[in-house]
């Protein structure tokens, strides 16, 4: 019997660091693209692992909270140099975005003039026209049938509707209840995924997700618009989103502005950067941490930012990859799960009416602009990067003429 290679390490922490690396500073196109990425350069180009455990990790990762693509490059840095190919993997495929958006939270507060203000414009017309095409694509992915296309519609009814009383959390239960009462099972078993990880340790790498879950907004309470407190948001947020990186979107506004954090200009400003950066959605924490009101030092809260929303999925990732082959084989679970994610469709469509076609769309021009660039990222498939310079220059030449 041939020993899974993905069970073996054979590598060392630095060659994982410099592939990782490379895909960070060239992976666009949010997290399907990124994917396919990840498969060209570490199975066929590489040969880290087969396509069948490639297929294994991206299946038990999509159904995961976090952000999808930074679990399976970590998860794949475990299994080619153990703990420190797994840091390796994740600080080499986040450091360029991060750093990146960290820049753009100082240009952004220092834009200033009509044009500089059209720009920024259009960067809110990219982020309508990105989370208007994720939810058609999710849509037709995550509801494929008349139940599941029901939770979603009621989910979004309901956080419209309801607005703040209902919160993020609760739709999503609801979501998982639904699945569960309807029976819906739209999430094959994938069997055992070979890691080397023990289950001593996804016990404590569960134990310490749940820990924080908790434990921050306790600590949030006591130390009130501190880092301690930013960091019990971006936190919850890594926690709870199912969905990909555009769900984070509003899982994180409607605390960061309730506390005042942020503004909603600039918060819907960074979103739209973020379309234009290479690596994952989820550094867009890197430009709340530089440009929230915290009144911390910037480079703590942008590396506390970073690090906080992306440690429950690393941590639930080592969990599940230890504890999923059991939990898996149970088809109640795997309802809830089809249940949660069509409860996720729901939420991104209320959150592409309100807040971001409320506050991006002012007129026929800007609504022609967005449909514009969903055209683009739709049925033409040109890349996230084009789309986000083709919507600015539109709102610019708007501005000039």
């Amino acid at each position: 019997m041939i020993e899974s290679r993905a069970a073996v390490r054979v590598g060392r922490a630095s060659e994982v660091l410099l592939a990782s690396l490379q895909l960070g500073l060239t992976s666009f196109g949010g997290p399907i693209a990124h994917l396919g990425h990840f498969e060209r350069a570490y199975v066929q180009q590489r040969g880290w692992l087969t396509g069948q455990e490639y297929g294994g990790l991206v299946a038990l990762c999509q159904l995961l909270p976090g952000p999808t693509s930074s679990q399976v490059g970590f998860l794949i840095g475990l299994g080619r140099a153990g703990w420190m190919g797994a840091l390796a993997a994740w600080i080499g495929f986040t450091l360029p975005s991060a750093s990146l958006m960290a820049a753009c939270a100082c240009w952004v507060s220092a834009a200033q003039g009509p044009l500089a203000v059209a720009l920024v414009h259009g960067l809110k017309l990219v982020a309508v026209a990105v989370v208007a095409q994720a939810v058609w694509s999710m849509a037709r992915t995550l509801c494929p049938d008349r139940a599941t296309m029901a939770i979603a519609l009621v989910v979004g009814s309901l956080l419209l509707v309801v607005g703040g009383a209902l919160t993020q959390l609760a739709a999503l239960g609801i979501g998982a209840a639904a699945g569960a009462v309807m029976g819906r099972v739209h999430t094959p078993y994938s069997g055992p995924v070979s890691l080397p990880v023990r289950p001593e340790a996804a016990w404590i790498a569960l134990a310490l997700y749940l820990l924080l879950l908790i434990g921050l907004p306790l600590l949030a309470a006591l130390f009130p618009h501190s880092l301690i407190a930013l960091s019990a948001i971006l936190y919850r947020a890594g926690a709870l989103v199912f969905g990909g990186g555009h769900v984070v979107l509003p899982l994180l506004r409607d605390p960061l502005l309730a506390g005042g954090w942020i503004s909603d200009d600039r918060f819907l400003t960074g979103y739209g950067l973020a379309q234009a950066i290479p690596g994952p959605l989820f550094t867009f924490a890197a430009y709340l941490g530089a440009a929230s009101n915290s009144g911390g030092v910037p480079a703590a809260a942008v590396a506390l930012a970073v690090v906080s929303i992306f440690l429950p999925g690393l941590l639930i990732a080592i969990a599940g990859a230890s504890l999923w082959s059991r939990l898996a084989r149970h088809e109640r679970v795997r309802a809830c799960l089809t249940g949660i994610n069509a409860a996720v469709v729901g939420l991104l469509g209320a959150a592409l009416y309100n807040p971001l076609w409320v506050t991006a769309v002012h007129d026929g021009t800007d609504a022609a602009i967005a449909t514009i660039g969903v055209a683009l990222l739709g049925p033409w498939k040109v890349p996230p990067a084009a789309v986000v310079l083709v919507c600015v220059a539109l709102s610019g030449v708007r501005t000039l003429f």
